[in-house]
């Protein structure tokens, strides 16, 4: 455990009292002692390095700790011949080391942040992953990814568990399947943000609006139930004929687009032009209010 300047301080000066070192001012109590200038000497660089520098506890000495502390010339810095000067260090130097220290944990944070969820000294040259680690946003993406799964994964069963890490495994086929594109960081920006945005919505993880409810004039099965999610992209998830479909926002030049895998829906003003499955015919569906 670091013991800080103050308690040192406090323990020479009880330990100094019966020592032939003790300098007395004109009250009675205790200046400066050259233990305490060897204690700021060992915290505070004053020479070249080379044996070459101002005389411990001098006043030059004196002056150059102040200057490189950033504290010569403040008002609030205490006369050089005063009993307080060598106290008034030691918190300047407590407060630089407190600092020094904030900083280096700040960039710590940083690179951790700036680094993925996997450690890439085990990633290969030219893979999906290499790309990753060389680029900042996919790395934050991936890390961001990884928070998302650990949440979805709280309120699970472990049969539910498995079958989410055997997607996940699915997912990470398809992301490695990025190298073939032209475009490759692109790719793999996307897929990240495309899974980031599948999980918040189908775990409910994020706010959502909903159900909906919309009735198709020639459905079999007329109401399809729409919750949105809000994801980034915006989502929803769609229920229809006992089956289920996640849609991404797309842009539009009018009302709410969706796109899904094989189904699409667009809202506009209470109607809706819905298509559930590959090749099916639109639905012209009313919101039921």
């Amino acid at each position: 455990m670091k013991v800080s300047f103050l308690v040192i301080l406090f323990l020479i000066s009880v330990s100094s009292c019966s020592s032939n070192n003790e300098h007395k001012l004109a009250d009675g109590s205790s200046s400066c002692s050259l233990q305490h200038y060897q204690l700021i000497a060992n915290h505070v660089q004053t020479g070249d390095g080379l044996g070459h520098g101002p005389d411990l506890g001098s006043d030059e000495w004196k002056s150059v700790i102040e200057y490189k502390l950033g504290i010569r010339g403040e008002p609030a810095t205490p006369a050089r011949t005063s009993d307080q000067w060598c106290r008034y260090i030691f918190n300047e130097i407590n407060n630089t080391t407190l600092e020094q220290s904030n900083t280096s944990r700040k960039k710590v944070e940083t690179a951790e942040q700036l680094s993925p969820s996997f450690a890439c000294t085990e990633s290969q040259l030219g893979s999906v992953e290499d790309l990753i680690c060389s680029h900042d946003d996919l790395a934050l993406l991936d890390r961001r990814l990884s928070q998302v799964y650990q949440q979805a994964k709280f309120s699970l069963s472990e049969n539910q568990i498995s079958r989410l890490r055997a997607m996940q495994h699915g997912w990470r086929k398809g992301r490695n399947d990025c190298w073939k594109s032209d475009a490759q960081q692109r790719c793999v920006k996307k897929i990240y943000v495309d899974r980031i945005a599948t999980l918040q919505a189908k775990y409910q993880l994020v706010p959502s609006t909903g159900p909906f409810n919309f009735y198709c004039d020639n459905a079999a099965v007329s109401k399809v139930e729409v919750v949105f999610y809000q994801t980034t992209p915006a989502t929803l998830i769609a229920k229809y004929n006992e089956t289920e479909s996640i849609m991404f926002q797309q842009p539009s030049a009018s009302g709410a687009k969706y796109q899904g895998r094989n189904e699409s829906f667009w809202e506009h003003q209470g109607q809706a032009r819905i298509v559930w499955g590959y090749n099916a015919k639109p639905m012209t569906c009313r919101l039921l209010k």
